[in-house]
């Protein structure tokens, strides 16, 4: 009996060290290889914006194209459908009689209920999910997962001498594709070079790492990577592996030959560190689930706020009385990006200046940023607000203290026009009433 098997592609968006693409090839004797472009995703949620927005959507389609052709150089062709993946998978299951369900362990909450869902809806076919996303393995952890570490110290104290696997060697060919599903593919849009840095898919995720890893940044890193604005002064790699375009273990193994042909200092080390900080991450958001989004996070006792929707519009749109945070948050959404500093700064004056549920300012990054990856954004705005993996109870940054110390010119705020235009923060109270200057008859 001949084998089928699906492969669904979803933050796993290569084919270079992809175990779950190895394992399903080597074990089909036909493999659908499908991606579903959820329309989830272009839905406001109810945290006022969309899962997907337009800088990350370009990003992603150009990382589908890119795979498309790296897998027809191997013999495979990428089926891209739009819909509902429950629906989508449900019927090619049924239609082409799929044996085997292959794909990358996720860490989301509603990406695992849609897996779950499925293999209840199919008992008999097998479904398989592989770890592509992170360096360990679940199973590589010496702690149980309940067991995590509370903080990220103790976490990579723990972690950070342990062997990692080297990435996986893949074929020169593929298990062939399901002929008859040619006709089914979404068409993708294709994009004319543009004078944006991040261009999706693994071909120039491939290109970039070996660029900066062939310079002397890696090197200088943990001097430079608190610049604001600098293309080099930090790794930028975080789009890429957030889709998966780029395997986290193949940047280390880059990362490990530049210390052994160049130099290994604490810069370089700091890079790994970054590594460890993001893999601390994806473990926090697959022992805690649903509480990367409850308002008091893994606490009892809940956050008390207001909802002020002037507040957060002037936050979104870089009109506050905060000319840092202005330029900050008008770069992300012209580029959508932004750097490691400029997002602590403007999550902390979202909560702490602004008292504003810190749940809306996540799931605007969501919608803006590029490199949006679920368990590094939900758990980093935890982690400024107090509610997460942090013992000392959140962040706090002093905007003036830090536009003297990263922007002492206001270079960065003249370039991103973050000058204030509106100094009053409100003109209307939480409820919309009017804020009247008082005037004593």
């Amino acid at each position: 009996m001949c084998k089928t098997g699906l492969f669904w592609f979803n933050n796993d968006l290569r084919v270079h060290d992809n175990p779950a693409l190895l394992e399903a090839s080597l074990n089909c004797d036909r493999l659908i290889c499908l991606f579903c472009y959820d329309t989830f995703w272009d839905k406001p949620t109810g945290f006022n914006a969309n899962p997907l927005g337009d800088k990350r959507r370009q990003f992603l389609l150009e990382s589908l194209n890119d795979l498309q052709h790296t897998l027809g150089a191997r013999g495979q062709q990428l089926i891209v459908m739009k819909g509902d993946p429950v629906a989508i998978i449900s019927e090619l299951l049924s239609k082409y009689h799929v044996n085997h369900v292959y794909r990358s362990y996720h860490v989301g909450v509603y990406e695992n209920r849609q897996w779950q869902h499925l293999r209840a809806d199919f008992p008999r076919v097998q479904f398989d999910s592989y770890w592509t996303h992170s360096l360990f393995q679940q199973q590589q952890l010496p702690f149980e997962l309940t067991s995590l570490p509370d903080t990220f110290s103790q976490f990579r104290k723990i972690v950070e001498s342990l062997p990692i696997d080297k990435p996986v060697q893949m074929p020169k060919t593929l298990a062939v594709p399901v002929s008859e599903l040619h006709e089914d593919t979404l068409p993708l849009p294709t994009y004319r070079n543009s004078q944006d840095h991040f261009t999706g898919g693994e071909k120039a995720a491939i290109e970039h790492m070996e660029a900066y890893f062939s310079s002397d940044y890696p090197a200088q890193y943990k001097l430079l990577r608190n610049d604001l604005d600098h293309w080099s002064h930090s790794t930028k790699f975080s789009a890429w592996l957030a889709n998966g375009a780029l395997s986290v273990k193949r940047l280390l193994q880059q990362l490990r030959q530049f210390e052994k042909t160049h130099t290994a200092n604490e810069s370089t080390y700091w890079i790994f560190f970054e590594l460890l900080w993001r893999e601390y991450f994806q473990w926090y958001a697959f022992r805690y689930r649903h509480k990367l989004f409850r308002p008091q996070g893994l606490g009892k006792k809940k956050i008390t706020c207001c909802f002020y929707p002037e507040r957060y519009q002037k936050w979104a749109h870089g009109n506050t009385p905060y000319p840092l945070v202005n330029a900050l948050m008008k770069q992300l959404n012209e580029t959508g990006y932004m750097s490691n500093r400029g997002r602590q700064i403007v999550a902390s004056c979202f909560i702490n200046e602004l008292e504003l549920d810190w749940r809306f300012g996540a799931a605007y990054f969501e919608q803006q940023l590029i490199d949006y990856d679920v368990a590094a954004n939900w758990g980093n705005w935890q982690y400024i607000a107090g509610v997460g993996a942090d013992p000392r109870g959140g962040r706090h940054f002093n905007i003036e203290k830090q536009q003297r110390q990263y922007d002492p010119q206001q270079t960065f705020i003249q370039k991103w026009k973050g000058q204030v235009t509106a100094p009053r923060l409100d003109s209307v109270d939480a409820a919309d009433w009017p804020i009247m200057p008082y005037k004593r008859d």
